[in-house]
């Protein structure tokens, strides 16, 4: 019997999760990455209710639990510097926290013998037609595939081929920031800063003593613009933000030049009428993302992959009635997500904007 082809756009964690479900039933599963080899990058990430029902499905949640940040909570001080209040670890960590590239590591381990992974390319077109989907890559030779999904996150390439321009499907909650490392020259041991106003926040924390400092240094923005700019443009915009502030800023704004590891993101949601197309659905934050302020990206995406796969084995493959059920069953829950999200935005100076 004929194995059903699949293609998974997207090797973070919804991509490799769905790949290790799909695999397991049966499917013949390929993952594409833009990436030229598995990401090292990302803060910590949490876990958090259901989701360790799927880590445990999976066979890997004590060897996750072994990596464990075991981080002690945040300090909040004012511009001085000076104490002003205690955040639980519970706010950033969730019930478990671990450091991104321990998850990306283990979730390739359990799928990279099963599961053709194609690195260093992406999906250019996607043409549906009755028993399937053609699929052009930038690199690779086109391949007939019977179904497709969008694991590629906010600025998802499937969901702008299959649904559409980004424009009008991203909700941006007013804020923006850049993330990078440098020296741990304030001897954070598994501990947090955070020095806030309404409208700019600067967060740092460190694993544990010998790592690296993680900087995060976030701002009021009116849209997502600044993603699609250059380094030079986003650093200067940092910058502008963060003109005149005291405690830290300044020796962090030095810092931010000099990093190796520079990132800049827009805090945005994904709202979308479906999640599918056809024979093709979306994952994760290409589908709905709940914005990084939910604290709930990961959670989501592992449950998403798993539920999708689920309602595909119990729908005995016909992907119209999966994805149907997909959505439904999993809809609730991401609303109660998307809210949190905002909510949290909120606080810190952000309002929604649909781009």
């Amino acid at each position: 019997m004929t194995k059903t082809r699949v293609l998974i756009s997207g090797a973070s964690v919804a991509g490799p999760a769905l790949a290790y479900f799909l695999h397991r039933d049966g499917y013949d599963v390929t993952v594409v990455e833009r990436a030229p080899e598995l990401r090292d990058s990302g803060y910590a990430v949490d876990f958090r209710g259901e989701a360790f029902a799927v880590l445990e499905e999976m066979g890997i949640l004590a060897e996750v639990r072994e990596h464990d940040t075991k981080m002690r909570g945040a300090v909040l001080v004012d511009e001085r510097g000076v104490e002003t209040g205690r955040l639980p670890a519970e706010v950033f960590a969730g019930e478990l926290e671990v450091p991104k590239r321990e998850l990306t590591r283990i979730l390739h381990r359990i799928t990279a013998d099963g599961v053709t992974y194609l690195f260093d390319d992406s999906i250019s077109a996607l043409t549906q037609h009755e028993s399937g989907v053609t699929v052009e890559f930038e690199r690779s030779a086109v391949r007939e595939f019977d179904l497709v999904f969008g694991a590629d996150g906010v600025y998802s390439t499937v969901r702008r081929l299959a649904f559409g321009p980004h424009a009008g499907k991203l909700r941006h909650l007013g804020l923006s920031g850049a993330g990078f490392s440098t020296a741990n020259y304030l001897g954070l041991d598994r501990s947090g800063l955070l020095q806030s106003t309404m409208g700019a926040a600067i967060y740092l924390f460190a694993l544990d003593a010998a790592e690296r400092l993680t900087v995060s240094l976030s701002f009021a923005t009116g849209s997502p613009e600044l993603d699609r700019c250059d380094r030079d443009e986003q650093e200067k915009a940092v910058r502008a933000a963060f003109a005149g502030h005291g405690w830290e800023a300044p020796r962090l704004l030095q810092a931010m030049s000099e990093a190796d590891d520079f990132y800049f993101s827009s805090t945005c949601q994904v709202h979308l009428d479906r999640w599918s197309c056809g024979r093709i659905a979306l994952v994760g934050d290409a589908g709905y993302c709940a914005a990084p302020t939910s604290g709930m990206g990961t959670s989501q995406a592992l449950i998403g992959a798993w539920t999708l796969a689920r309602d595909l084995a119990s729908a005995g493959g016909d992907h119209t009635t999966a994805f149907a059920a997909y959505e439904a069953e999993l809809r609730p829950y991401v609303a109660e997500n998307q809210a949190k999200g905002q909510q949290t935005a909120t606080m810190f100076g952000g309002g929604a904007n649909a781009e």
